[in-house]
């Protein structure tokens, strides 16, 4: 295990301080909670802990009992704050601190141990945030898993999370009991609703049995989502390691030596600063109030509910998303912060004029945009509109990241107003390191040439698939003794050290031995204003190997061909090999709810038989 001493962290400590984000946090922290507040938080988080016990938490920096009294003190103080909006579900901080005391006590009555998983399938609601923290304080990660997934798919994705028990709701009770003969570690079921068969457990007795006395903790962050399994099956990724090894005496050291950990975590905390945690107060309740539209599961979601983890925010989960009721909750419930996204602002900005009039969005300050390409022509159109409803300026912000690496790069409104050519970038490495490495001369690629993606954040130097080591080896590039991170991304940087994302490896089209770049292609087709979304994907061709082929999806009421989206391609500066040589018109593509296009479905009816690359 890595050093976790007082000497160590003290060596550490003048670099730490000098960071940016290290000032930015603590603004941040105290910002939230408030001055008066942060006095009372401390000094409870003292009196549940002990001075001896602050003493020794600190010269060991084990702060695995430390933590879940921060917690519980950060809960009573804002007793009366509201902590989860749900519908017409309101939960109070005091509320909150119950539940989930009770559903921690009875998984500790289920036989539950530090370090056993415990897995959540589960809709948008109370109960994800429950369980999220119950298995927080008793030790136990919580594999995130997609309830749009069933039979094979979803057995194959819990047995490789190895769970003692499973929440679900009990809407998704068939697709359980359908492979239950197929999940090797589950014991217990708890179920989510009003009815159980009898040899299940339901959710509300199981809490209103158990204790509302904090139970013996052995704290890590439950955080174990899946990778979004676009290009192969999902892996159970280790963030309770990655971002619970400073809080936790049970999580795994990271492959860095402490101090370097340490600066990573910092800078990936770094982004509640750097998306403008510091600056953002309710005119009301004083606090951060998230709206979170995507699905509790992904990974990048949890940007959208980690002011409620760190800050006492509030939550206000979405069951499913709808455009006009993201609106609707964005003016009633003043909210402040969102992650998006780019598929949900595009339905967003299709409503018709009269239904966006008709909300008045002032409160927002911090959308934040992810997971899949956004196009400058979205942000920007996103920019005016909220500032069109009241925001009096631009709140678009952006990261670059994915399950492995967490958050790398972060592009911010001064970005862009200074100069607007970023907008077509995803801005800067703020949470991690970043460079661009060409293989084809084993060095890091000059600025504006394109290359490797290769990251190093808190999540990359403690990243571990469970169950499929093998897969970590393949992941990383050595270079000169240091193991970079490679998210299969290619793209530049320019001279400012801004990321310009320009494909990914395996979507390549290889045309007669020539690079072409789908991103270039879809960039171009989806400025015509009839188009509403569209794919580049490979076409087998006898001469070239392979050409582009664009499936364009039209917006409602449109109409179009392909001599028209290939003159505007024309017009638009494509030329020669770029120039799509297929288009194909379909009334919606196929895309992961994260927004990621699913190409290869697409692909796969036109390379049936023919030997492909990749």
């Amino acid at each position: 295990m890595k050093d976790k001493s007082l000497m160590n962290v003290l060596k550490a400590l003048p670099g730490l301080l000098l960071m940016e984000e290290t000032r930015g946090l603590v603004m941040t922290t105290v910002k939230q909670w408030g001055f008066k507040n942060t006095v009372f938080i401390l000094l409870n988080t003292v009196r549940k802990t002990g001075l001896i016990g602050i003493i020794t938490s600190l010269i060991k920096f084990r702060l695995d009992k430390l933590m879940p009294n921060l917690l519980m003190s950060m809960w009573e103080v804002f007793g009366d704050r509201e902590a989860i909006i749900f519908g017409n579900k309101k939960f109070t901080y005091r509320d909150f601190k119950d539940r989930v005391t009770r559903l921690a006590n009875g998984l500790k009555s289920l036989g539950l141990k530090p370090k056993d998983k415990f897995a959540e399938l589960l809709y948008n609601g109370n109960e994800f945030f429950e369980a999220f923290f119950a298995g927080s304080l008793i030790g136990c990660p919580m594999p995130f898993l997609n309830w749009h997934i069933k039979g094979e798919e979803l057995a194959e994705a819990i047995n490789r999370g190895s769970p003692k028990v499973l929440i679900f709701h009990e809407e998704l009770a068939d697709n359980v009991t359908s492979i239950r003969d197929k999940i090797k570690t589950v014991e217990h079921f708890v179920v989510v609703g009003e009815h159980a068969p009898d040899d299940m457990i339901l959710y509300e007795d199981l809490l209103s049995q158990s204790s509302d006395q904090m139970p013996e903790t052995e704290f890590i962050l439950a955080l174990n989502p899946y990778t979004g399994g676009t290009t192969g099956t999902p892996k159970n990724v280790n963030y309770f390691d990655a971002y619970g090894y400073a809080l936790s005496n049970i999580a795994d050291a990271p492959r860095v030596p402490f101090a370097d950990y340490l600066r990573f975590a910092i800078m990936q905390f770094g982004f509640l600063y750097w998306f403008g945690g510091n600056k953002i107060k309710d005119t009301i309740t004083h606090n951060m109030r998230c709206l979170i539209p995507g699905p509790l599961y992904h990974a990048g979601v949890i940007v959208a509910w980690a002011p409620f983890l760190l800050m006492g925010g509030t939550g206000v989960p979405m069951r499913e998303f709808d455009p006009e009721e993201f609106l609707r909750i964005v003016e009633k419930e003043r909210i402040n912060w969102v992650f998006v996204v780019p598929t949900i602002l595009e339905r967003i900005l299709d409503l018709p004029d009269e239904v966006k009039a008709k909300y008045d969005l002032s409160s927002m300050r911090s959308l934040i945009c992810a997971a899949a390409p956004a196009s400058p022509e979205l942000k920007k159109a996103t920019n005016e509109f909220f500032i069109q409803q009241g925001c009096k300026g631009n709140v678009f912000k952006e990261y670059y990241g994915s399950a492995e690496t967490s958050i790398v790069t972060i592009l911010l409104p001064e970005d862009y107003e200074e100069k607007p050519k970023r907008y077509a970038s995803v801005g800067k490495a703020r949470c991690g390191e970043l460079k661009i490495y060409d293989e084809s001369t084993g060095r890091w690629c000059p600025v504006d040439k394109d290359g490797l993606v290769l990251g190093r954040t808190v999540s990359t130097v403690s990243l571990r698939y469970t169950g499929t080591p093998e897969k970590i080896e393949k992941a990383f590039k050595v270079i000169d003794g240091i193991s970079w991170f490679d998210d299969g991304l290619l793209g530049h940087l320019d001279e400012d050290g801004f990321l310009y994302l320009t494909g990914r490896e395996k979507e390549i089209i290889i045309s007669g031995g020539v690079n072409v770049f789908p991103n270039e292609i879809e960039a171009a087709i989806v400025r015509n204003p009839k188009v509403f979304d569209v794919a580049v994907i490979r076409y087998p061709d006898t001469d070239l190997r392979e050409v582009p082929a664009a499936i364009v999806q039209l917006k409602k009421g449109e109409q179009s061909n392909t001599d028209e989206i290939i003159e505007y391609c024309k017009k638009d500066g494509l030329h020669g090999i770029k120039i799509p040589k297929v288009v194909e018109f379909v009334d919606e593509l196929p895309r992961h709810m994260d927004g990621k296009l699913l190409k290869r479905e697409l692909e796969d009816k036109y390379w049936e038989g023919i030997q492909r690359r990749g």
